[in-house]
Parts: C-alpha cells; structure tokens; sequence
C-alpha cells in the first residue's frame, strides 16, 4: 500500500454520526479475493477504503445520471521539473508517482509542471475520463467491480494501460474496479488484460499463484476458464 494518508476529526451531530457509522460498516465488510481466499486487508484498512468508497458515491449522486457518471472530481497535481518525485496535491501535499497514477484514472485532472525556481511551465487542460457512452458501455460489460463483484455504482473506471503512458480512454482499455480493488492493482500487483473474448480478465500477483494464472470478471466467473482465449501479459 502507498504511504500516503491523512487523518481527520469529525464533530458530528449523533444522526449524522450513526449514519455515517452505519454506511462505513456496510461497506467496510471483508469481501474474499478472486479466488477465494479470505479478504487480507486489516479491519482499519477495510474501513478507510470503505470511506473513500462513500465519498466517491456521493460525488457520482450530483451528476446527471448517478449509475453511470463518472465523479465530478478535480484534481490539481503539481510536478517540480527538477524533482519529479515529490509531485504533490493541492491539499495533502506530496504523494508517490503511483498514487498519482491512481488519481489520474477517474476524475479531472490539471496538472501543473514547474521549473526549478517554482515558475510554472506549463499547464494541461482539464480532462473528463471515461464519461458519456463510453463508460455506459464499459458497465454493461462488466456489470460489476470485475475483482470484488461490488456494485458498478461504487466503481472507477480503470485504464488498463495508463492514460499518462498513452492508454486511449476507449471500451478496449477500460475495467470497472471499487476503489479498494482498483488500489490492488495500482500498489499490489494485480494486472488487467483485455482476452480474445474482449472481456477482461485479472492476473494474480506471484504471491498469491506462482503461475499468474488469468482468472475471469467477477460477472463472468462461473464460466470455464480457457486459456485460449487470452492475449499475452
């Protein structure tokens, strides 16, 4: 998992305090991983994905169509020229080059490029990913977090290959994934492939199966596995 975290005090009122309780509860329960083994994350790391969960819910329930928008969510990244590492936030400061990555794939993104002396250099124009028909088509597919099998109402959209390495924002190079599952891929080495079938389908990091054995959508699951079907890693 990235390093990157904030905590935060609440002063709540006692309804809103049980919901909120309440929703975090729901959403925070073990869920097993593809091939059946036990949910690894701790009660903590449940809960805090569980939250980002909910805020990412909220922010899909203000656009027009609350299924199937993507979140009205802008993100300000800063890149140092001479110091690439610390990229940061406009709130929360610097933040790794794959937490960066994970940001880029579901939301608006301005990034601001800034010579040694903190001069701004360059600025790229806000870009909406995976919205309209697009992403409409990338639910119908998948129906469901293709990992997890959580609702598509709680899922990004994921570029299978990235879109800062050039991943077009098209059906091919797209994957519902909740956002516990989709931080799975970007941090602990779980890939996506798009099969002959142009479905997709997950490889296992080595330390869970040494083989890397593709395995099936979430949706899809109940089908025969058959090799024949994939493209190469």
């Amino acid at each position: 998992m990235t390093t990157d975290a904030c905590k935060g005090t609440f002063d709540l009122d006692v309804l809103t305090g049980e919901r909120l309780i309440c929703a975090v509860d729901t959403a925070s329960r073990p869920r097993p991983l593809p091939d059946g083994t036990p949910d690894p994350r701790s009660a903590g790391r449940r809960r805090a994905d569980a939250f980002g969960q909910l805020l990412d819910c909220a922010v899909r329930a203000a656009a027009d169509d609350a299924m199937v928008g993507a979140p009205r969510t802008e993100v300000v990244v800063t890149v140092p020229i001479a110091e690439r590492y610390t990229v940061r936030l406009g709130w929360l400061g610097s933040i790794s080059d794959r937490a960066a990555m994970l940001v880029g794939c579901d939301a608006g993104i301005t990034r601001v490029d800034l010579d040694q002396h903190g001069v701004l250099t360059a600025v790229s124009a806000t870009r909406r990913l995976f919205t309209g028909a697009v992403r409409k088509a990338i639910v119908v597919r998948d129906q469901r977090c293709i990992k997890c099998g959580a609702p598509a109402s709680w899922a990004d959209c994921h570029h299978i290959i990235h879109h800062a390495d050039g991943g077009p924002t098209i059906l091919a190079n797209g994957c519902l994934l909740c956002r516990s599952c989709h931080t799975a891929v970007h941090h602990q080495g779980w890939e996506v492939i798009i099969g002959h079938d142009r479905h997709p389908w997950l490889i296992p990091p080595a330390t869970l199966d040494p083989k890397r054995r593709p395995l099936p959508a979430h949706n899809r699951r109940t089908m025969r596995l058959d090799h024949t079907l994939l493209t190469a890693a």
